[in-house]
């Protein structure tokens, strides 16, 4: 059980400075402290225990959650525990139209599971050494790119990012296609348009750490 404690210890309840708010994250402000902008941590554990439970009927309706955490702070993590349940995640730069150009991006996917397909079954050793360096080229390349995302064989069911104004192309291609959107929301976020925001401190490697192995945690007694 996650308690006010926890958070605080975590350093959840910090958010920006006061000149960089969204006036639409009022209602999950509980007061000023020395110029930033101290975050409600009841409705932390309220709005986290919320999305909790949204999170487990997609996932028990056999739909992935596609974890996306590019910036530093959030790229270990991310990786971690998405990988800790199984479901597939974005670390490095978001690649435009991977959801709203699904059908392509899939293709590129089947290339490079074909790839890996041909080096186990032992058929790689069978091509000149052109051809070799060339796929090995464009494996490398796909394998950076959408390595993380290689179960991902339909549009995800949801989508967890841990920072929107980061990942705005993430969120604008979600909106788009009306996937319910999960994310870690600063003082400096809007909440609109995220079906689930957790309001936390999303700049802090300990406080995304906490909420998201709260996350996969609740997932795991769950699957």
């Amino acid at each position: 059980e996650l308690t006010t404690k926890d958070l605080l210890k975590a350093g959840v309840h910090f958010g920006h400075t006061t000149r960089k708010w969204n006036p639409n994250m009022k209602q999950y402000i509980f007061m000023k402290k020395r110029g930033i902008h101290i975050i409600d941590l009841s409705k932390t554990i309220f709005k986290l225990k919320e999305a909790c439970k949204r999170l487990k009927i997609i996932i028990n309706n056999g739909k992935k959650i596609l974890f996306v955490g590019t910036k530093d702070q959030a790229k270990n993590k991310v990786n971690l525990y998405s990988k800790s349940i199984k479901m597939p995640c974005v670390t490095e730069r978001w690649l435009g139209g991977l959801l709203t150009n699904f059908t392509t991006i899939r293709k590129s996917i089947k290339k490079m599971n074909s790839i890996e397909k041909m080096k186990k079954q032992g058929t790689f050793n069978t091509i000149s050494k052109k051809e070799k360096l060339l796929i090995d080229r464009l494996y490398y390349k796909l394998k950076k790119n959408l390595g993380s995302i290689s179960s991902m064989n339909y549009i995800p069911g949801g989508i967890f990012l841990v920072d929107p104004n980061t990942e705005k192309i993430a969120l604008e291609e979600s909106k788009r296609l009306k996937i319910p959107i999960f994310a870690m929301v600063d003082t400096n976020t809007s909440p609109i348009g995220i079906n689930y925001p957790i309001p936390s401190n999303d700049d802090s490697s300990k406080s995304i750490d906490i909420i998201l192995k709260f996350v996969t945690e609740f997932i795991k007694d769950e699957i």
